[in-house]
């Protein structure tokens, strides 16, 4: 039973400008920027109807999942892209000052206000 995926970005570039890094080009209603601060822990939860996937910007985070028994612990670092299907609970222990792009399959919030949020 996989609890997460790691995901390829759809297209890397590279020059002596920069870079780039096109993580999707469809496939997700909501897309999130999230910034957390080193030594707090965020998630607990799970969704029924959404697949996320997070790409880390920058900073270090420790994934705690679970699903049907089976549990895992992952840390990802600054690049790192990772997929968490429906049903698998995800706690986010934030080593280091961190920011992440969440990306949802399904928007979060319903149309008529309740969320695909649960405990």
């Amino acid at each position: 039973m996989e609890l997460y995926e790691r995901v390829r970005p759809d297209f890397e570039f590279s020059d002596t400008r920069g870079a780039l890094v096109q993580l999707v080009h469809e496939g997700y209603e909501q897309v999130n920027v999230l910034t957390t601060r080193a030594g707090v822990t965020r998630g607990g939860h799970y969704h029924k109807e959404t697949a996320e996937a997070f790409f880390v910007v920058d900073g270090r985070v420790t994934v705690g999942l679970e699903r049907a028994g089976a549990r895992q612990a992952e840390t990802f670092e600054r690049g790192a892209f990772f997929r968490i299907p429906p049903h698998v609970v995800h706690t986010m222990a934030f080593e280091a000052d961190t920011v992440l792009v969440a990306m949802y399959e399904k928007a979060v919030e319903r149309p008529d206000g309740s969320k695909d949020i649960f405990s």
